[in-house]
């Protein structure tokens, strides 16, 4: 059993894509379909004991991967892991900018360097990733395709509004890089997820996993997504389908952001998941028992 795309096989035969924050969750998900169809990937991350154990994972599928240690907020550090890259495949034809990280708390409760701690994560990190990846190689060697991993903060993000802000910020990034570097023939896109769920989810404190398994709720579709959704709007703006999309993000929330006080959802089970992801994992707070009879 492999991992079950929706899209053509051998779609980025011979293409070397870099997925930041790799070994695990969304970019876990999104290296095992890269790899099913024909990519070489690049995995990034801190945690060289997760990149060896994806790294195992890809190589048993039959692919090509290889691991490179990196703190993203290091401007040296990322410099030359993209060197390395360049030195390990040859070429850069993609980056999945998905490397990042939080902690959930209330803006009066953020310290300075919790606020920037964060903001180096999911904003400055991305732009010295791609900054990198156009000035190494997409620049002069005929373009390539950036996306970069944002999240639901479209109307405000409380509890984390230090990653709001990061967020928004990288989303403008993506829209003026799309615009600067369109000549060199890179396409500079986003992907926005909603509530996935995501081995991510178990690493927040007891009283907001309470308020995850709730999040369902909220949402039209009475869900939350799979790592595969998000890894398909990824693999799409990442493909030749999307040449004439830049400057853009997808969105992958169940419309939970058109929810609307005034408006009723009501329960249903009519929103199928999509979980093409044959190595999956549900996050532990939905796995214990009574977690369901919170859910209902």
């Amino acid at each position: 059993m492999g991992y079950r795309s929706i899209f053509r096989p051998d779609l980025f035969k011979g293409q070397k894509i870099i997925v930041t924050g790799g070994g695990s969750g969304i970019g876990r998900c999104t290296a095992h379909e890269l790899v099913s169809l024909g990519a070489d990937v690049a995995l990034v991350g801190r945690s060289q004991d997760k990149l060896d154990a994806a790294q195992a994972e890809l190589e048993a599928a039959g692919g090509v991967a290889t691991t490179h240690s990196c703190d993203i907020r290091e401007e040296g550090a990322v410099r030359q892991t993209v060197t390395d890259i360049l030195n390990a495949h040859g070429q850069i034809n993609g980056l999945v900018n998905n490397a990042g990280g939080q902690f959930p708390a209330p803006l009066e409760s953020i310290s300075k360097n919790g606020w920037e701690a964060v903001v180096k994560n999911n904003l400055t990190g991305g732009f010295l990733f791609a900054r990198e990846c156009y000035t190494q190689w997409m620049k002069e060697n005929g373009g390539g395709s950036i996306v970069n991993i944002v999240a639901d903060m479209w109307t405000s993000m409380p509890g984390m509004g230090h990653s709001g802000a990061a967020r928004k910020g990288m989303l403008s990034f993506t829209e003026t890089a799309s615009v600067e570097w369109g000549c060199a023939g890179v396409r500079v896109n986003a992907v926005a997820p909603g509530w996935i769920m995501s081995s991510g989810m178990d690493t927040y404190p007891d009283w907001f996993q309470d308020q995850i398994l709730k999040l369902a709720t909220y949402t039209p579709a009475k869900r939350l997504g799979t790592e595969s959704e998000t890894s398909a709007a990824i693999v799409f703006l990442l493909s030749e389908a999307a040449a004439f999309v830049s400057g853009d993000c997808i969105r992958v929330d169940g419309a939970a952001p058109n929810a609307r006080m005034h408006w009723p959802l009501p329960d249903h089970d009519n929103n199928e998941p999509f979980n093409g992801f044959h190595l999956a994992v549900t996050p532990k707070l939905f796995q214990e028992p009574s977690s369901t009879e919170d859910e209902k």
